[in-house]
């Protein structure tokens, strides 16, 4: 991860040579301190705007292509799904993510869920009954818009439960995303980083245009004064469920383009990773072809 005092991730080799899972890979069993995290970095990306959105232009039709493969491989019995899991403060960009970036996709094998408080149902099961309800199908993309994270998160800043209960949560949510990852989905978890200062410019920005006024909630300005609270909340978080099977993945936000980009590369590095392939026909084709011609 590029902290402060980095060149932002800068070297020899260029942005498509790197692993950027690896680089933007919060270390797992590491102390994280998000402060040291510049929100405006643009580690192993391209130099600027310009080039950012054409590479992310350039990404969509390999993006597509795999999705394709990875539906096709379903129909043979591969049971192998993807989950994007996205956590971060208001306004980091989570909808903009599934605009933007899920948009590369064909929408017909991608199931979306945005999480908001839970129903008097949710309730009244355990927290990961929402959760485990809303997973993808094999051979689909699964996104997550907030997750199961929001019960170590707001919980734990509004204390909403015992502090006991609550630092039982971290030990269910890897034990759940290791279940997961055993049962062939690969948990892509991303945490946007915004800054302090370019939350406030964008929440200015829903007010001064009466056409973004319906994404904004003066209930906003009362979260943002607990922001040390949720950042401490998200350090615990990120901290302890950072595992080897699902590791968390922190992506400077602060520039749209860079955060597209990021999530489009982390997307199709591990789609590529898996290299689902089209299933081989089980009838004759040349017999098909003569009984078509004939």
């Amino acid at each position: 991860m590029a902290k402060k005092g980095s060149k932002g991730g800068k070297g020899k080799k260029k942005p498509e040579q790197r692993d950027l899972r690896r680089l933007l890979r919060i270390p797992q069993g590491e102390r994280v301190d998000l402060a040291s995290y510049p929100a405006d970095a643009t580690p192993a990306g391209p130099k600027d705007k310009a080039e950012g959105l054409a590479a992310t232009a350039r990404m969509g039709e390999e993006l597509a292509g795999l999705q394709e493969r990875l539906y096709a491989a379903s129909t043979a019995g591969d049971r192998r799904r993807v989950l994007l899991v996205l956590q971060g403060m208001d306004t980091s960009g989570k909808g903009g993510t599934v605009k933007h970036v899920i948009g590369l996709f064909n929408p017909s094998g991608c199931r979306i869920k945005a999480f908001k408080a839970p129903t008097r149902e949710e309730l009244n099961h355990p927290f990961l009954w929402r959760i485990m309800r809303a997973l993808p199908q094999p051979g689909e993309i699964g996104i997550f818009d907030r997750s199961h994270y929001e019960d170590v998160l707001i919980a734990r800043v509004r204390e909403l439960v015992p502090r006991r209960q609550l630092g039982r949560r971290y030990g269910q949510i890897s034990r759940f995303e290791q279940s997961l990852v055993d049962d062939g989905v690969s948990v892509v978890k991303v945490f946007l980083h915004i800054s302090y200062e370019q939350q406030r410019r964008r929440l200015l920005e829903r007010l001064d245009n009466p056409d973004k006024h319906w994404k904004f909630n003066p209930g906003d300005i009362d979260e943002r004064a607990l922001w040390p609270a949720y950042q401490e909340a998200y350090e615990i978080a990120l901290e302890r469920c950072s595992t080897d099977a699902a590791p968390w993945h922190l992506v400077p936000s602060d520039r749209k383009w860079y955060r597209n980009w990021a999530i489009s590369r982390l997307l199709l590095e591990q789609l590529r990773e898996l290299d689902p392939q089209y299933p081989k026909g089980d009838f004759d084709v040349e017999e098909c072809r003569t009984r078509l011609l004939t």
